[in-house]
């Protein structure tokens, strides 16, 4: 895989330079809430505009159904890019017609201009092959040179970052080269002991990579919404806690798997349990009770891991040498269900591990909760693709850039 040094070292100067990015950012009424992947992909900007490249930057933000919807628009996150490189950026009103090609003619060396959401494109994320890359040709249009630097999409088969990269020079960015270098030590040099903390909603969403896993982890802490249906393959009343009853069986074989390899897997001994779904919005107080784990009321859902729970998973990674965290641990957006998650997040600050918080939810938790992101050893941008890379699948926009 060419490094973007390498790039450099060949000379970018007056050279139109598409940078595939990830700047889908959550927003609220406009306003940009975490601009960590923005900040995240900067200095590769930085870098190209430097060496008097014409930077192109291109991105997807959330899920419009390919057409314009202003309120996915890029807008936000260009002028939020400006701030960051202390540089004008200009911004094209669409992917590839008429604004986006004036845009990028009137780039000068060392500037920069973002163009409109991808995704108002229905080729971008197009299954058909000929429809991708006939889209995928309109981007090529305007540009010499490809930088893939949008991790967070890069185990999606979409014209930006998979089929573009084949019409072009390419290289990858610098946030790509450090995610790549951080999983390799999650899976090719691990130190041990291993622990891994996996929380979310689904254990459905997580399936692949504890079966994978099972096989190079020490310990698997398990919380947040997916742990209720671990509990109930225990035979536990979990009440009307988050349940995915046709995982169970799975559930138990990796359950036995793990017992009979010699993996340790550690469920919650303590919930918080509520009748209702707290308000994220107001952030009224919530009401709830602590309770053991094999005791959830019939009429409570588990809404965290309990005070137990957090000092036991605590001491399950403060003697590990490598932590990787996926998911957060209970409802952290309310307060008075963000401690199980804050715990983690602190016993990885605790730790004098090489600790990774792979992206997603866990990395909005740990700027929601106001942790110190240098605390930690590396802060993924790609929640979902760094889970397909320690499932030890091939991911499409990296086998694009190795190609």
């Amino acid at each position: 895989m060419k490094t973007i040094d390498e790039l450099l070292a060949e000379g970018v100067k007056g050279k139109r330079v598409f940078v595939r990015a990830d700047l889908n950012v959550p927003l609220a009424e406009g306003t940009i809430t975490d601009d960590g992947r923005i900040r995240a992909v900067q200095p590769t900007i930085a870098k190209l505009a430097e060496a008097g490249a014409r930077v192109i930057v291109a991105s997807h933000l959330g899920r419009p159904k390919g057409a314009p919807d202003p309120a996915f628009s890029l807008a936000p996150a260009a002028a939020r890019l400006g701030e960051l490189l202390g540089a004008d950026v200009a911004f094209a009103t669409d992917t590839v017609g008429s604004s986006a090609k004036e845009t990028v003619a009137a780039l000068t060396d060392g500037k920069v201009a973002v163009i409109e959401n991808l995704r108002f494109n229905a080729g971008e994320t197009s299954k058909d092959d000929a429809e991708r890359g006939a889209f995928a040709d309109q981007l090529a249009e305007l540009a010499d040179v490809y930088v893939g630097d949008g991790f967070g999409a890069v185990h999606r088969k979409h014209a930006s970052v998979f089929d573009l990269p084949k019409r072009l020079p390419h290289a990858a960015g610098q946030l790509i080269a450090t995610e790549v270098g951080v999983l390799k030590k999650l899976t090719d040099e691990v130190k041990r002991p291993y622990v891994v903390v996996l929380g979310g909603a689904k254990v459905s969403d997580k399936l692949a990579v504890i079966d994978e896993l099972l096989g190079k982890a020490d310990r698997l802490l398990i919380g947040g919404g997916m742990a209720y249906t671990f509990l109930y393959a225990k035979g536990y009343e979990v009440g009307i806690s988050l349940l995915q009853k046709d995982q169970v069986e799975k559930v138990k074989e990796y359950m036995a798997r793990a017992e009979s390899t010699g993996v340790e897997l550690v469920l919650p001994v303590d919930i918080l349990a509520s009748t209702d779904f707290p308000d994220l919005k107001g952030k009224t107080p919530a009401e709830y009770t602590t309770v053991d784990a094999d005791k959830i009321p019939a009429d409570k859902e588990g809404l965290d891991i309990g005070p137990k729970t957090r000092e036991l998973y605590a001491s399950k990674i403060a003697d590990a040498a490598t932590v990787f965290w996926n998911g957060p641990l209970g409802v952290f957006e309310h307060p008075d269900y963000a401690g199980g998650t804050r715990a983690i997040a602190q016993a990885l600050v605790d730790s004098d591990a090489f600790t990774v918080v792979g992206g997603g939810d866990s990395a909005a938790a740990v700027r929601t909760l106001g942790f110190d992101e240098n605390a930690f050893g590396h802060i993924s941008t790609g929640g979902g693709a760094s889970l397909e890379y320690l499932e030890g699948k091939t991911l499409p926009g990296l086998a694009a850039l190795e190609g």
